[in-house]
C-alpha cells in the first residue's frame, strides 16, 4: 500500500513491472447543487475535492497523465481496466487510444439496484462502463475464456454484466455509520475482472485504491497487489480491510488452466482404467447411432452409411455423414437406471485423478 499521488508513484515503479491495472478514477461528475428525494431528504453524492476539476481540459490532462504512468508500469503483455460513467468514460477511451492502448472490450455493468432518477427529467442511470485494453495491438494478453464460461453456467461470458451496487455488509462504514467511501465498488465486479485477465502470482495495480476492493479481491485470488491512495483515511481503511482477508489454503484451487493447457486424455485410458469395458455400447444422446468399444480404444459401428471403425471422433463423424465430430460430447454411456451421460464425464474423472 503506497500513499501519495498516483502519477508520481507509478512513474517511480520499475517499467513493465505489473500485469494488470484496474483504475476507478474520479468521474468528474459535475454535480450542480443538492439532489433531493421526493420526501425532500438529501441524496448522498460524490462531493469530495478529488472529484472536482476546473474544466474539461484540466480533467483531460489528469487522465492522460495517469494513463501514461499506468502504461509505464504495465508489462508489454499486460492489460488495463478502467471504469467510468457517461461523464468521463468517452474522454478516457479517447485518451487510451491516443496513448497507443488497444481496446479489447467495453463492458456494461448493469446495476440491479440503481439509484432512481428523482427529478424525472432523464433516464435512470442504471449502468457504468468498463473499458478493457491491452498495451498494444500485438500484446499477448491473458484471457481466461474457459473460466469465464464456467462462471456463466457454461455459456460464453457476454459483455453485459449484472451486479448490484455495493450495499449491506459489504459496504464499509466509518465510526459514525456513514459510508467510508462514496464510490466503493462491489467485490464481485473486481473478482470477474481479475479472474478474467490475470493468473495467480500476477501483480495487480490500482492507482485509485480507495477502501481497497481491488487489493481484497486480489488477495483472495492469490494475486499480488499494489494500491496507491493519496487520502490517508482511505488508506487506513483499506489496510485494515485487506489484513482481514483470508487467503485460499490450497493455492492449486486458484488456477483455472485453459483446456488446451490440460493434459490430453486418450479415449483408451478410460478402457485401461475400467471406466468402460470392451464391448460397451455407446450411443448418441437420442440413441439414433450406436457403436461398440474395442479393447484398443477404437469404436466399431454400422448404419445406412456403411461400416465404420476408428476413433471416437472419426466414427461419430462418419455415422452422421459429417466432416468432423467431437466424440467426447457426441457419445454417451449408460450410467444406470436408463440415464445417458456423455463420455466426457469419464474423461473429467481421469483429469481429476491427475490433479488438473
Amino acid at each position: 500500500m503506497l500513499v501519495g499521488d498516483c502519477v508520481t508513484v507509478m512513474n517511480g515503479l520499475p517499467a513493465g513491472s505489473v500485469d494488470m491495472v484496474f483504475a476507478d478514477p474520479p468521474y468528474n461528475l459535475q454535480l450542480g447543487g443538492d439532489l433531493l428525494r421526493p420526501n425532500h431528504s438529501r441524496v448522498e453524492g460524490v462531493e469530495e475535492d478529488w472529484d472536482k476539476f476546473a474544466d474539461l481540459a484540466t480533467y483531460d490532462r489528469f487522465t492522460r497523465d495517469w494513463l501514461a504512468a499506468s502504461r509505464h508500469a504495465l508489462k508489454d503483455d499486460g492489460c488495463l481496466w478502467v471504469i467510468g460513467s457517461y461523464h468521463n468514460i468517452f474522454r478516457v477511451g479517447s485518451a487510451l487510444q491516443d496513448l497507443g492502448f488497444w481496446l479489447l472490450n467495453d463492458v456494461i455493468w448493469r446495476k440491479t439496484n440503481p439509484m432512481p432518477n428523482f427529478r424525472g427529467r432523464r433516464f435512470t442511470n442504471a449502468h457504468e462502463t468498463l473499458i478493457w485494453a491491452a498495451k498494444s495491438k500485438e500484446a499477448r494478453y491473458h484471457f481466461a475464456y474457459e473460466a469465464m464460461k464456467s462462471l456463466n453456467d457454461d455459456l460464453q461470458m457476454r459483455s453485459d454484466w449484472l451486479f448490484p451496487l455495493c450495499t449491506g455488509q459489504e459496504r464499509i462504514k466509518d465510526a459514525d455509520g456513514n459510508k467510508a467511501h462514496p464510490t466503493q465498488k462491489p467485490e464481485a465486479l473486481l473478482y470477474r475482472c481479475i479472474m478474467a485477465s490475470t493468473e495467480p502470482g500476477d501483480v495487480v495495480l490500482d492507482p485509485f485504491f480507495g477502501t481497497g476492493t481491488t487489493g481484497a479481491v486480489a488477495k483472495r485470488l492469490g494475486r499480488s497487489w499494489i494500491g496507491i491512495e493519496r487520502e490517508h483515511q482511505y488508506a487506513q481503511v483499506a489496510n485494515a480491510r485487506i489484513a482481514a482477508v483470508q487467503e485460499a489454503p490450497n493455492k492449486e484451487l486458484l488456477y483455472a488452466p485453459a483446456k488446451r493447457q490440460a493434459p490430453r486424455v486418450p479415449f483408451g485410458w478410460l478402457i485401461e482404467r475400467g471406466l468402460l469395458n470392451p464391448g460397451t455400447v455407446l450411443s448418441d444422446q437420442r440413441r439414433k447411432h450406436t457403436a461398440h468399444v474395442r479393447a484398443d480404444g477404437m469404436l466399431i459401428g454400422s448404419n445406412h452409411l456403411g461400416d465404420h471403425c476408428g476413433s471416437i471422433h472419426q466414427v461419430g463423424a462418419a455415422m452422421q455423414g459429417l466432416p468432423a465430430c467431437n466424440g467426447w460430447t457426441f457419445w454417451h454411456f449408460d450410467a444406470g437406471n436408463g440415464e445417458q451421460r456423455p463420455i466426457d464425464m469419464l474423461r473429467q474423472k481421469v483429469l481429476a485423478e491427475l490433479h488438473c
